[in-house]
C-alpha cells in the first residue's frame, strides 16, 4: 500500500528504540503515589488517561501502546466496583485493548493493572486513575441566544513567548513564513477575555488546540498528532482547562474544534496502526472527491461513495475508518473525555459528511446521553439546503431507521446567500432573494435555530473583501447576522475589517490581530490603535450584538420573511414583547418603499425607532431606503 509499508518499517525500529522514554502528556502521572514508583512502567502510554465514577458511560475502552505488550497477560489487583471486561491484542504488537467496567457505585480509585509477559519475567503495573467527577459548569450548550466568536489561536495572540518554540515538536514560531507558526497561544486568549466581554461575544470557538507534530504547516490545527493533549506551544491541558473556568466566570462559553476524520500522518497511528483497518489505505495516494451527494444520491456510484468516505483529505493527513469498532469507541470516549476534563461546552465537528454517518450517530447519541445540554454542530460544506440539511437531527427525508442525533449545521447555504445577496446583480432567484428562497427550505430542518449562522471563516475570503471593502455593505451583512435566525457566528477581527482574499493563500485568511504581539506597531485591541473607520465598525458591531442580547426577540422570537422586491429584502423578528423590522436594500440605487403589504405585522403600530440611531420612522408616509443599507427598527403604538 502506497505509504503504510514505509510507516510500518519505521515505526517498528522506533518504537523499540525508544520504549523505555516516559509520555509525559497523561496530567495525571505526576499524582501517582510514590510507594508503587518502582513497580510502574513510566513507557507505557494509555489512552484515555484517565475515567471518573458517576459516568453514563461506565465502559471503557483503554488503548495501551508499548513495545511487545499485545502479547501480556492482564490482570488487576483489588478494586473497588471496577472489574476486568476484556483483553483484545493488536493487530500491531505494540497495542493491546483492554476493557474495563466501572460500577455505578464504584469509587475513586487507582486501578492497577498487571502486564505479565509471555515468559513470566518483569511483571509490571500501570496504575489507571479513576476520578471523582467535578461539580464545575460543563456541556452548557450553544443555542440561539448566543454570539458565537470564532477565533484561529496561532493567529489571535502570543500571551506567553517562551513556548513558541518546544524541544521534541518540529516547529517553532516564524512570523515571516505564511504557512509558518506565528505564536499565537492560549494564554493570548486569556489577555483578551475583557476585550470580548466588552465586544458581547457570549462564546468562543477555537480552531483545534491539539498538538500538531508536523514537519510543516502544523498551525492550522487540522493534522492533530496526540488527541490528548493540548499543543504545547499553544500551552498545556490545565491551561485549558483554566481558559474554560475564565470564560465560564464572565458567562461566555467555549467551543471546542473536533476533528473525527482524520489524524496528521506524524501521528503514531500513521506509523504503527493498533489493527491493520485503523486507517483507510489504498494502492495508491487516492484523495476524497468532496461531493457529499453521493451519501444520498439515489443514482451515486459505489466508486464515487467509497472515494468520498474513505479517500484521504489531504497528503499529510490519514482518513480514520470509524467502522472499526475499537477506533469508534476510542473517539468516542475522547469526546467524552475532554468534555469531563475541562467543562467545554459544545462541539463543532470538522468535515463532518466525511465521515462514516452510522458512527457519527452513534458519537452524537453517546455525548447527548452523558451531557443532555451540549450541543452539536457539523461542518456540512455543500451546495444546497437538501444535501446540507440531509445530515442534520431529525430532518424529513432521513433514511427509514435512521438518525443523524446532530442537533445543528454550519449553515453554508445562509452564508453564501447573504454574500449573493449584497454581491451580485438582483433576479428572480438571485441577490436578495437567494435569501428568501433559503430560509423557505428551513422546513427541512428539525430546529433550524441551531443552525449557526455566518459571514465567513477560516477557509474563506473575508467578508470584508467579499464586499469590495463597502461599509455600507459591511453593515448590512452585520445586521443581516445578528437578526436572522440561528446562532450568529463572528469570525475574529471581523469588527475590525479584516481583509484577505482566498486566492491569496489561507494566511491571507487567518492575519494575526494587531496587537496581539508584543512589538505590533499598532494595537487594535484599543480604540487608540484603531482607525476612524476601523472604529466606527468596531463600535457598530458591538452595538448590534449588545441590542441582540438585550432583545430575546431578536434571539428566540418567530421570524416571517416577505419576498423580496426591486432588491429589498424584509423581514420580521417578533415575540409578545417586541416587534423588530429589518430592511435591507441590497440595490444599489436609491428605493422608495410602501408599508401596506406588510399590514399583518404591524396592526398596533404607528411608528418605528431605528435602533441605532434613534430616528423615528412614521408609518404613515412612504419611506425612502439609500442604496446598499440596512435599517433595524422597533415599533411602536
Amino acid at each position: 500500500m502506497f505509504s503504510m509499508r514505509v510507516w510500518l518499517l519505521v515505526c517498528a525500529g522506533a518504537l523499540n528504540g525508544i520504549a523505555c522514554k516516559n509520555y509525559v502528556g497523561n496530567p495525571h502521572r505526576k499524582a501517582l503515589p510514590s510507594r508503587t514508583v518502582s513497580a510502574i512502567r513510566e513507557d507505557i502510554l494509555v489512552e484515555p488517561p484517565n475515567w471518573w465514577t458517576h459516568m453514563q458511560h461506565r465502559e471503557v475502552e483503554l488503548l495501551v501502546r508499548r513495545a511487545n505488550v499485545a502479547r501480556c497477560a492482564v490482570h488487576l489487583g483489588k478494586t473497588e466496583g471496577v472489574t476486568l471486561r476484556k483483553v483484545r491484542p493488536g493487530d500491531s504488537p505494540n497495542y493491546l485493548f483492554i476493557t474495563l467496567a466501572l460500577a455505578p457505585e464504584a469509587t475513586p480509585q487507582r486501578v492497577p493493572i498487571y502486564f505479565t509477559p509471555p515468559d513470566g519475567q518483569a511483571v509490571f503495573i500501570h496504575e489507571f486513575p479513576v476520578l471523582p467527577r467535578s461539580k464545575g459548569p460543563k456541556a452548557q450548550g450553544l443555542d440561539s441566544r448566543d454570539v458565537l466568536y470564532m477565533i484561529f489561536p496561532d493567529r489571535f495572540a502570543n500571551g506567553d513567548p517562551a513556548n513558541d518554540s518546544v524541544p521534541g515538536l518540529y516547529e517553532g514560531t516564524h512570523r515571516q513564513l505564511h504557512d509558518g507558526r506565528h505564536g499565537g497561544d492560549l494564554k493570548g486568549i486569556s489577555d483578551h477575555l475583557d476585550y470580548l466581554q466588552d465586544l458581547g461575544v457570549t462564546a468562543l470557538w477555537l480552531n483545534p488546540e491539539l498538538e500538531n507534530n508536523q514537519r510543516r504547516t502544523s498551525y492550522h490545527g487540522y493534522a492533530i498528532t496526540d488527541l490528548y493533549r493540548i499543543d504545547r506551544r499553544m500551552g498545556t491541558n490545565e491551561l485549558y482547562r483554566e481558559l474554560v473556568n475564565q470564560c465560564h466566570l464572565r458567562g461566555i462559553k467555549v467551543v471546542r474544534d473536533v476533528v473525527p476524520n482524520h489524524i496528521g500522518d506524524g501521528h503514531p497511528w500513521a506509523m504503527d496502526p493498533p489493527t491493520k483497518d485503523w486507517i483507510h489505505t489504498w494502492p495508491e495516494m487516492t484523495y476524497t472527491n468532496s461531493r457529499a451527494p453521493s451519501v444520498l444520491d439515489p443514482y451515486a456510484s459505489d466508486w464515487d461513495k467509497k472515494r468520498f468516505n474513505e479517500g484521504w483529505f489531504a497528503s499529510a493527513m490519514p482518513d480514520l475508518n470509524q467502522q472499526q469498532p475499537q477506533l469508534a469507541n476510542y473517539l468516542v470516549q475522547q469526546a467524552i473525555w475532554w468534555v469531563e476534563f475541562s467543562g467545554l461546552d459544545a462541539y463543532r465537528i470538522d468535515t463532518y459528511s466525511f465521515c462514516d454517518q452510522a458512527f457519527m450517530s452513534r458519537w452524537c447519541s453517546a455525548l447527548r446521553a452523558e451531557y443532555p445540554s451540549i450541543h452539536l454542530f457539523g461542518e456540512i460544506w455543500e451546495h444546497s439546503v437538501l444535501i446540507q440539511g440531509f445530515f442534520a437531527d431529525g430532518q424529513p427525508m432521513a433514511r427509514a431507521g435512521f438518525n443523524s442525533h446532530l442537533p445543528g449545521v454550519v449553515d453554508f447555504q445562509l452564508c453564501f446567500a447573504i454574500q449573493e445577496a449584497l454581491t451580485r446583480e438582483q433576479g428572480w432567484t438571485e441577490g436578495a432573494a437567494r435569501i428568501y428562497y433559503t430560509l423557505a427550505q428551513d422546513y427541512f430542518y428539525k430546529d433550524p435555530f441551531k443552525n449557526v449562522v455566518m459571514l465567513d471563516n477560516h477557509d474563506m475570503t473575508r467578508f470584508f473583501s467579499v464586499v469590495g471593502e463597502d461599509l455600507n455593505k459591511f453593515k448590512s451583512g452585520l445586521v443581516f447576522l445578528l437578526s436572522t435566525r440561528g446562532i450568529p457566528q463572528l469570525y475574529y477581527g471581523t469588527e475590525i475589517l479584516s481583509t484577505g482574499k482566498k486566492e491569496a493563500g489561507d494566511d491571507a485568511l487567518r492575519r494575526e490581530f494587531p496587537g496581539g504581539w508584543p512589538g505590533d506597531p499598532a494595537n487594535k485591541f484599543t480604540a487608540a490603535g484603531r482607525t476612524a473607520r476601523e472604529n466606527e465598525a468596531f463600535e457598530f458591531t458591538r452595538s448590534l450584538i449588545r441590542y441582540r442580547n438585550a432583545t430575546p426577540a431578536l434571539q428566540t422570537g418567530k421570524l416571517m420573511q416577505f419576498a423580496p422586491e426591486n432588491g429589498v429584502y424584509c423581514y420580521f423578528r417578533y415575540d409578545a414583547d417586541k416587534t423588530v423590522m429589518v430592511l435591507l436594500n441590497t440595490a444599489g440605487q436609491e428605493k422608495t418603499i410602501g408599508l401596506d403589504r406588510f399590514a399583518e405585522r404591524l396592526q398596533g403600530f404607528t411608528r418605528a425607532k431605528e435602533v441605532l440611531s434613534g430616528k423615528i420612522w412614521e408609518r404613515a408616509a412612504p419611506w425612502t431606503l439609500p442604496a446598499n443599507t440596512a435599517l433595524l427598527l422597533e415599533w411602536m403604538p
